[in-house]
């Protein structure tokens, strides 16, 4: 007999454009154009296997993006601006700051994005990172995890954050049947094992 899936798993529905609010959980960002009616979603990311996974998730919402490099250096996944993304941003903005929505709850397809956007193991659990020019986001998003039945411990960046730790088995194997199988690419510390 098969596994059954949750139905909050990544695999349990399509893909959609509301998705890549993962990227924004961790270190991504939203901008508006044009008076808020087109916007596009990036993220700077470590390694170039998250760069290459997060073009291919954009590429399953039928979103065109492309790999850049940042003025650091590293890896930038980026949209093009459109209107379909512009919904997307006005959640996650207010003014030009990012915030989380209200009632914000994240699902196995948005935990996925944030997972290869800024996800890692760590010892005794896995750490998903969060943005650490966008502070206000750090207790909010801690809110929200919970509440999807994955308290998780706040981790600043002595303790190698600023991230939310996940720990436990029972935690683990719940965020691992989320996330479902890891990408091809994605190096087995960067994923949890169920």
């Amino acid at each position: 007999m098969g596994q059954q899936l949750s139905f909050f798993s990544a695999e349990a529905r399509e893909p959609r454009l509301a998705d890549l609010a993962g990227l924004l959980c961790g270190p991504g960002q939203a901008v508006s154009f044009g008076k808020g009616s087109a916007a596009r979603v990036s993220a700077v990311v470590d390694e170039p296997w998250r760069a290459h996974a997060l073009l291919a998730a954009c590429a399953e919402r039928d979103v065109a993006a492309e790999i850049a490099v940042s003025d650091e250096g590293r890896p930038l996944v980026r949209s093009a601006f459109r209107a379909d993304l512009a919904s997307l941003a006005a959640q996650w903005l207010r003014g030009a700051v990012k915030a989380v929505p209200t009632g914000f709850a994240p699902d196995g397809a948005i935990l996925r994005l944030w997972a290869l956007t800024a996800g890692s193991g760590v010892d005794g659990g896995y750490l998903l990172g969060l943005d650490p020019h966008a502070p206000d986001t750090h207790e909010p998003l801690a809110t929200a995890l919970a509440r999807a039945g994955l308290p998780a411990t706040r981790l600043g960046p002595r303790g190698g954050g600023p991230g939310l730790r996940i720990a436990g088995r029972r935690r683990l194997s719940r965020l691992a049947e989320l996330l479902g199988p890891p990408p091809t690419a994605v190096p087995v510390p960067h994923w949890p094992a169920g």
